[in-house]
C-alpha cells in the first residue's frame, strides 16, 4: 500500500476540473466478476476510455479482445501442425532420408494418400473447439498456471478420445494409434509451455512497473478490505490499492479522504480506476460516481446485492436499459450438440447390435403370458412434454388396472410407485428385470429425440401429477434410459433422494459424467441388479 502524500505539495492537483469544462462522457457497462469475494463490478467508465483501458484490471475476466484470441488460435494451430510434423518425420525417419529433399519428396508422398492431412485437420479443429470450450481463448490472469496446464490437457484429452472413436468408426487401419498418442502427449507439452512462456512475459511486464493501474477503492468496509487484500495477494494482475475514500475517517493511514475529496486524491495518486464498494443507490455513490466521470476515470461499482446474491450475475441490455441478471446459467451448446450426436450413434448402434435379442425376447413375451410383446405408455418428458415411451412388457395385460388396488403395498415415498414382489410381474418379466432388457425399446425413443442415453428417469402421467413445485425442475432436460440415481441410489425408497440426485446431475452435466453413468450402468446390467 502507497504512503500517503502530502496533497498541499501538489497545488496543482488540488484544482478541481471545472464541471463547464468537463462534460461526462456517455457511460459504458460490463461486469467483472472478483474471485476473491464473489462480487459483480458494473463497469460505468467513459466509452471513449474502453479502448485504452486494456490494462489488468480489465484482465480478470478477459486478456485482450478479438484479436488477441485470434492470435491464440493461429499460435495453437502453428503449434498442433508442427507437432504433427515432428510425430510423422519421427514415425518414417527410419525409411526416408530426411536430410534430403528428395526424402521429405517421399514422405508426403507417403502421407497425403494414408490420409493423415485429413486427420490433421480434424485434430486441429477438434482442438481448437475444446480449447474455446475450456476457455483456453479467455485468459484470467487470476487462474494458476497449474489450472491452464490442466485445462489444456483435458481438452487435449476430449480431443484425442473423439479423433480415435471417428479413426475407428470411419474402418480406417492406416493411421497408427501410437502417432496419435504421440501427438496428443506433444501437443499437452507443447501448448501448455507456449502458454507458460506467455504468462511469464505478462507477469515480467507487470513486475517492471509497465501496464499497472493504480486504483482507488471507495469505501473502506468489509469488501472494500477484502478486494484490497485480493489484489494485494495477486499482484501479477498489475493493480495497486492506493488507498480508500471513506466519510467515516476511522478506517486508519490507508483511508486517505472523503468522498468529496476524491478529485484531489486521484490527482495526487494518479489514480486510473476508481472502484465503489457502497450500496449503489446512496447518494454518496452517485456523488464520487460524477466526481469519477468529471476527471474522465473508469468507474466500477459493486452492486449491494445482499451478499452471496451476487454470484454468477451476468449483465445484459434490454433495450438501452443495463439488466444484472441472478443465477442465469450460460447453456453449453456445443456440449448439447455433442450430448445428442452421442444419443443418435449410441441409440442407432444399440437397435442394431440387440436386434437379435429384441426377436429372442418377443417370442418369449408370447409363449409366456398372453397379450402384446410391447408396452407402450404415456411419460413426461422435458419442459412437460408428453410423449409415448415404449418397453418390453413385463407385466399382466391389465396391470395398470390393479395398480390402485395395490397402492396401500407401494415401498416408495413421494410421488413414485414401486413394490419389490409386485404380483403383476411375469416370469419372462422377472428375467428382463433383472438384466434391464425390458428397457431396450426406449433405444427407439432416444433415437427420436424423446429422451437421451443419460438424464432423469421419465415418470408416468399418474406419478408426474403428484409433484410439488420444486420437483418440476427435474423436467428441465430431456429425461435419460438410466442416470445419476440409478447408478448411485437405485435402492433407495425416497423419492425426495431421486429428485435431488436428479437436480444435481443437471447442475453438475458434463460429457465425462454421462460416459461414467453409462459406464456404471454396463457394469450393473451385467450384474444383473436390475430392478
Amino acid at each position: 500500500m502507497a504512503s500517503k502524500p502530502n496533497l498541499q505539495a501538489h497545488p496543482t492537483a488540488l484544482a478541481e476540473p471545472s464541471s463547464a469544462k468537463k462534460k461526462p462522457h456517455a457511460v459504458g457497462a460490463s461486469v467483472l466478476p472478483v474471485t476473491g469475494n464473489q462480487q459483480v463490478w458494473t463497469d460505468v467508465r467513459p466509452r471513449s476510455s474502453l479502448a485504452r483501458s486494456a490494462g489488468p484490471l480489465a484482465i480478470p475476466t478477459l486478456s485482450g479482445g478479438r484479436w488477441v484470441q485470434v492470435a491464440y488460435v493461429i499460435a495453437d494451430l502453428s503449434c498442433i501442425v508442427l507437432t504433427f510434423a515432428v510425430v510423422l518425420m519421427a514415425r518414417y525417419a527410419a525409411n526416408w532420408k530426411l536430410y534430403s529433399v528428395s526424402g521429405y519428396v517421399s514422405l508426403l508422398r507417403t502421407v497425403i494418400p494414408e490420409g493423415y492431412i485429413g486427420v490433421l485437420l480434424l485434430y486441429a479443429a477438434l482442438i481448437v473447439l475444446f480449447s474455446q470450450l475450456h476457455g483456453l481463448y479467455h485468459t484470467p490472469r487470476d487462474r494458476s498456471q497449474l489450472q491452464e496446464t490442466f485445462l489444456v490437457a483435458k481438452a487435449l484429452s476430449w480431443s484425442t478420445a473423439m479423433l480415435m472413436a471417428t479413426i475407428y468408426l470411419s474402418g480406417s487401419r492406416t493411421i497408427p494409434r501410437l502417432v496419435i498418442l504421440a501427438s496428443a502427449v506433444m501437443n499437452v507439452a507443447v501448448l501448455a509451455s507456449w502458454r507458460m512462456w506467455k504468462r511469464s512475459i505478462i507477469e515480467r511486464r507487470v513486475a517492471a512497473g509497465i501496464g499497472i493501474r493504480n486504483v482507488l477503492i471507495v469505501g473502506a468496509g468489509k469488501i472494500g478490505r477484502e478486494l484490497a487484500e485480493y489484489f494485494d495477494t495477486n499482484r501479477h494482475l498489475g493493480v495497486v490499492v492506493k488507498g480508500f475514500l471513506d466519510d467515516n475517517r476511522n478506517g486508519g493511514p490507508q483511508v486517505l479522504g472523503r468522498i468529496e475529496n476524491l478529485p484531489q486524491v486521484c490527482r495526487a495518486h494518479f489514480v486510473d480506476e476508481v472502484i465503489i464498494t457502497m450500496p449503489f443507490m446512496h447518494s454518496q455513490v452517485r456523488r464520487a460516481v460524477i466526481q469519477a466521470r468529471l476527471n474522465n476515470l473508469d468507474v466500477k461499482i459493486v452492486p449491494d446485492l445482499y451478499g452471496s446474491t451476487a454470484r454468477g450475475a451476468t449483465l445484459e441490455h434490454l433495450g438501452h436499459v443495463p439488466v444484472l441478471s441472478l443465477g442465469a446459467r450460460p447453456i453449453p451448446v456445443f456440449g448439447m450438440i455433442l450430448k445428442r450426436a452421442m444419443d443418435v450413434i449410441g441409440s442407432a448402434i444399440g437397435l442394431a447390435l440387440f436386434s437379435p435379442f429384441v426377436l429372442a425376447i418377443a417370442v418369449a413375451i408370447r409363449l409366456d403370458t398372453a397379450g402384446p410383446v410391447f408396452y407402450h405408455a404415456w411419460r413426461v418428458g422435458k419442459k412437460g412434454r408428453k410423449f409415448v415411451c415404449y418397453k418390453f412388457r413385463t407385466m399382466l395385460q391389465n396391470a395398470d388396472a390393479l395398480k390402485d388396488s395395490l397402492s396401500h403395498l407401494n415401498e416408495r415415498e413421494g410421488a413414485t410407485f414401486k413394490i419389490a414382489n409386485d404380483p403383476r410381474i411375469t416370469r419372462v418379466g422377472r428375467f428382463l428385470r433383472k438384466y434391464s432388457l425390458d428397457e431396450l425399446p426406449q433405444l427407439w425413443n432416444v433415437l427420436k429425440g424423446d429422451m437421451s442415453l443419460v438424464g432423469p428417469r421419465p415418470h408416468p402421467l399418474d406419478d408426474y401429477h403428484k409433484y410439488d413445485l420444486e420437483h418440476l425442475r427435474r423436467l428441465d432436460v430431456t429425461p435419460g434410459l438410466t442416470g445419476l440415481w440409478q447408478v448411485t441410489a437405485r435402492r433407495d425408497p425416497s423419492f425426495e433422494k431421486n429428485v435431488v440426485l436428479d437436480l444435481e446431475y443437471i447442475e453438475n452435466w458434463s460429457l465425462r459424467m454421462d460416459l461414467t453413468i453409462l459406464f456404471r450402468t454396463l457394469a450393473a446390467v451385467v450384474a444383473g441388479s436390475g430392478a
